[in-house]
């Protein structure tokens, strides 16, 4: 293993598939995945969003946002509503209900988050956490 280990991002991709698993394992009592709570968090940031610009800007392909926001709206955790801007397009916004939700789900977060950095001390956490969200921020827009 330790010439795999050599590879940064071999290493990001395990460290990344190990958190997905164990963040799905922590939603799995709701019946959501990792990608809805992706998507309801985004919808924290911003008061409503096309679809086609949540497709954008989490990187899931567009008919998977359909899917997505259908299972959100089925369990009330958010809503499609027209536009503003724009009555025959449609906004996704977060109901109170996803609020609730995402602040029931922080908790189990910060579990994930300790498990997986079990190692590090939180001036380690904090450097990586930088580090994570520089590289992102250059890369993933």
């Amino acid at each position: 293993m330790r010439g795999l280990h050599a590879d940064t991002g071999y290493l990001l991709y395990r460290l990344g598939l190990r958190s997905g698993q164990l963040f799905n394992a922590s939603l799995q009592e709701s019946g959501l995945r990792l990608r809805h709570y992706a998507l309801l968090r985004f919808l924290t940031t911003t008061p409503g969003a096309l679809q086609r610009e949540l497709s954008a800007s989490l990187g899931y392909d567009p008919s998977a946002i359909v899917g997505l926001v259908d299972d959100l709206e089925k369990l009330g955790l958010a809503e499609r509503r027209p536009s503003p801007d724009d009555r025959r397009s449609r906004i996704v916004v977060l109901t109170e209900d996803g609020r609730a939700f995402l602040r029931d789900t922080d908790e189990a977060g910060r579990r994930v988050t300790d498990e997986l950095l079990g190692p590090l001390d939180a001036a380690e956490r904090d450097a990586l956490h930088a580090l994570l969200q520089k590289v992102a921020e250059a890369g993933l827009g």
